[in-house]
């Protein structure tokens, strides 16, 4: 696809008009909640692959793709073609949690997908059509099933908005209105190196957070009671692209297993290839109690699922439930993208881009010393923003800059790039592009990343130099 620009503003006064107004209408009806609609006001029409086009006829690069969910980008034919299949099939559209062939076909696929270590005794559940329900399913089930209450969670995770999920959450700003949100939750330190926990920094960090883990848990005066469940990301999202390391990960799972505490491994954001492997967990090797799964396996479509090993099956039927648990379109079109995923070598497409990506902004940082760190894993990468002038600390990490990260996410808009920022203080450029992303497309996405950085810190380096 041929990379476009965005036209100039004002090209199309009525549509820039209509866009106007409707963009109005929704800041009056909708709620001070809404997000996206805030950094990003525009009014889309059209979408395909990594283009959207906005009503004025302005086009951007979608390096968002729904936050993660978009794995294929925009309407891309096969799965269009899985819709529309499906619709004209006759197939019932909703059917609580009975059997169906859409159903039967996705449970295939995506067993298929998993490590057959995992997949052999697993069994799903299908959840509400938010990725926050399945974290709700699993945090249940391990209560069920080990007869206790408390949880592990780490600094910086996210794991949805509902009462449990945003327990298991870091983030502060959503619990505090919440009173005894968090009371069964040990928070525990993520191997966060840039901006390590305590202090040191490099592969010191996992091997101090794993340290303090195991002895906080075997610990009689340590305070934590034996939990139900541990819940991780191999790869934080919401929390700035932070990877764990692999070692880490295998010093969880044992650790874990040693005290039988069963471990759950969110894979709502790092799952269908986005970090160069089809899940998470298989840069590790590890193989976890259970897997939450949403986005990209609905094929742009709302889909929740639980998968576990079948020894925590011991719900009693309507033990969780929901009216809307595994659309049959969702189901179809995520079939057909798990499907292609496979079949087209994406995850391992996306550890080639990936690094290239990745590699070319290591690259910026001494031209851009704006940007403090760069990291990730795939097409999950983080550019955390710093303020250049500032101290640095005990790690050489210089102080969160959000108001920066901020301009920077507005001037990249006006290039016609959308991205978006997540981590701490929201300084960490989160970019986010489908796994069908073009050369052209890396090139284009960087070269106004890099330019949209450099304008917005022109006037502090012209400071410091004067």
């Amino acid at each position: 696809m041929t990379v476009h620009t965005p036209a100039r503003a004002g090209s199309d006064p009525a549509a820039a008009d209509r866009a106007d107004a409707i963009l109005a209408r929704q800041r009056a009806r909708e709620s001070s909640a809404r997000t996206y609609a805030r950094s990003f006001p525009i009014v889309p029409v059209r979408a395909q692959g990594m283009v959207i086009e906005a009503t004025d006829g302005r086009r951007y690069l979608d390096c968002l793709a729904g936050a993660g969910t978009l794995a294929l980008g925009h309407n891309h034919p096969v799965v269009i073609e899985a819709v529309r299949r499906t619709v004209d099939s006759g197939a019932p559209l909703h059917v609580l949690d009975l059997a169906t062939p859409e159903k039967d076909a996705f449970t295939d696929e995506l067993f298929a997908t998993l490590p057959p270590a995992f997949a052999d005794r697993a069994r799903i559940h299908f959840c509400g059509p938010a990725g926050t329900d399945a974290v709700e399913a699993a945090l249940k089930l391990m209560q069920t099933a080990t007869g206790r209450r408390g949880l592990l969670a780490f600094t910086g995770a996210y794991h949805g908005m509902t009462a449990g999920a945003l327990a298991a959450s870091g983030g502060v700003g959503a619990k505090e209105p919440v009173p005894g949100i968090a009371a069964d939750v040990t928070r525990l330190p993520y191997p966060y190196a840039y901006r390590c926990p305590f202090g040191t920094g490099g592969e010191r960090t996992a091997e101090l957070s794993a340290t303090y883990t195991e002895r906080l848990l075997d610990d009689p005066n340590g305070g934590v009671v034996p939990p139900a469940a541990m819940i991780l990301e191999a790869v934080q999202g919401e929390g700035g692209a932070v990877p764990a390391p692999d070692a880490w990960m295998r010093e969880m799972r044992r650790i874990t297993a040693e005290r039988g505490i069963p471990l759950v491994v969110d894979e709502v954001q790092t799952g269908v290839g986005r970090t160069g492997a089809f899940w998470a967990i298989e840069h590790s090797g590890i193989v976890p109690d259970a897997m939450v799964m949403s986005k990209a396996i609905g094929g742009t479509l709302p889909l929740a699922v639980l998968v576990y090993h079948e020894d925590y099956d011991g719900w009693l039927p309507g033990a969780h439930t929901g009216t809307f648990r595994g659309n049959t379109l969702a189901m179809a079109a995520g079939t057909a993208t798990l499907r292609h995923v496979a079949r087209e070598g994406l995850a391992e497409r996306a550890a080639t881009v990936g690094a290239r990506m990745t590699s070319r902004l290591e690259g910026l940082r001494a031209q851009l010393p704006a940007i403090g760190d760069v990291r990730g894993r795939g097409l999950m990468i983080g550019v955390e923003l710093v303020d250049p002038q500032g101290e640095p600390d005990a790690c050489g990490a210089r102080p969160f800059a959000p108001e920066l990260a901020s301009r920077v996410r507005a001037a990249c808009l006006s290039r016609g790039l959308i991205v978006e920022l997540g981590g701490r203080h929201d300084s960490t450029v989160r970019l986010l592009p489908p796994l069908v992303i073009s050369d052209e497309q890396v090139e284009a996405v960087l070269d106004r990343l890099a330019d949209a950085i450099a304008e917005v810190t022109a006037p502090q380096l012209a400071g410091r130099s004067a």
